[in-house]
């Protein structure tokens, strides 16, 4: 009886999905289009065994390509609900192989609040995902960093830091203050000068303060850092430079509390 119920439910569901979700995801009104898929982001999370399949799942990837912000943003939000869960996460491989050049093109996207949740889905993949994202696919958010929108900038710093500045991201390694602060700096450093966007450590910081501000604010590290003269331990002299230059940021951010001049909330995204 419960299982001849259940069918009875699932023969509804498919007939509600198909008489109108079908229908109305492509609708001329994009609130509409929009509500279809909060909706079917919702009913994911809450029917995985029904719902969590690449037969549903490939209306939010082709819906990617909508031409309305709100629409665009709705499918983004969907699939945070889906990837911030590994179980749920691990059952789309699939979709994740099939849309992941989309996802992160959007990082670039012409609205700047729907490219914050996309550097926001990333790092979620990132988390929950083990090797889904490619180096090269990584080298499209690193520079999102030094953007003039500081909610853009900011969640690529957190990215940044999860992907190749978080010195505990080696599985086993016992977390030392000094020690990862001083692994932090050397990491921070590499990418800097790699960058080769040396005037705009300002930026760099300010990325990286909600994230890693205590590790920024370490000023005893950085000046044993600078003053280190071991052969094998100090800096080189591009290193130097660069560390000076994080440091005076980090004072003024510290001092000031504000974001450098020429980013604030409002920005579009530019300046990559």
């Amino acid at each position: 009886q419960l299982q001849e119920q259940q069918e009875e439910i699932e023969n509804m569901m498919n007939a509600v999905f198909k008489g109108v979700f079908v229908h109305r995801y492509r609708d001329v009104v994009p609130e509409i289009r929009a509500i279809c898929m909060e909706e079917l982001g919702t009913w994911m999370r809450s029917y995985a065994a029904s719902f969590l399949t690449d037969g549903y799942l490939k209306y939010i990837g082709w819906t990617l390509h909508d031409k309305q912000r709100e629409v665009r943003l709705q499918c983004v939000k969907a699939l945070q609900g889906l990837y911030c869960h590994q179980d749920m996460a691990a059952h789309m491989e699939l979709f994740t192989s099939r849309f992941k050049t989309r996802m992160v093109s959007m990082v670039l996207d012409k609205e700047p609040d729907v490219a914050v949740e996309v550097v926001k889905l990333l790092t979620l993949m990132l988390e929950n995902m083990e090797e889904v994202l490619t180096e090269e696919d990584c080298q499209s958010v690193y520079p999102v960093v030094y953007v003039s929108s500081r909610a853009l900038a900011s969640a690529a710093g957190l990215f940044l830091y999860r992907r190749l500045l978080d010195p505990q991201r080696e599985a086993g390694r016992e977390p030392s203050h000094d020690g990862d602060n001083r692994i932090f700096f050397r990491l921070l450093l590499a990418f800097f000068i790699e960058s080769e966007l040396h005037e705009h450590a300002a930026y760099l910081v300010d990325s990286l303060w909600d994230c890693a501000g205590p590790r920024l604010r370490d000023w005893e590290t950085i000046s044993a850092l600078l003053l280190e003269e071991s052969p094998t331990e100090g800096l080189v002299d591009r290193q130097e430079k660069a560390l000076v230059e994080i440091l005076a940021a980090s004072v003024v951010q510290a001092a000031e509390g504000q974001p450098p001049v020429g980013r604030g909330p409002g920005k579009k995204v530019t300046g990559l």
